[in-house]
């Protein structure tokens, strides 16, 4: 029997989810924004919280950065950056949605 190379099946994963996500995302009643932004929020401080730890990354101790090390730095700090803008434009548009249904001041 032959297996499928792990990187195939990651790749379908991958795809499925992002199908997953859209109609998930898309099927959303507008009432229901601003608690799935909260969500969203909080799972992108648990991804900066991993990718914190990826930037921090370092080979055995005593040997020389390697390739790999160096790749695991530069994603961990890019995962950082882009799950940073993430939560400040969740919170811009949490405030923008929550100022919607705020009495207007005569």
């Amino acid at each position: 029997m032959e297996s499928v190379d792990p990187t195939v099946f990651r790749l379908a994963i991958f795809v499925l989810a992002i199908f997953v996500g859209y109609y998930v995302v898309w099927s959303v009643t507008p009432a229901l924004h601003t608690p799935l932004m909260a969500v969203t929020n909080a799972i992108s401080s648990v991804i900066i919280v991993g990718a914190l730890l990826a930037a921090a990354a370092h080979g055995a101790e005593g040997a020389a950065l390697s390739g790999s090390v160096m790749i695991s730095k530069g994603a961990g700090a890019l995962a950082a950056a882009l799950a940073a803008v993430n939560i400040f434009g969740g919170f811009l548009v949490t405030q923008r949605m929550l100022a919607m249904y705020k009495k207007k001041q005569k």
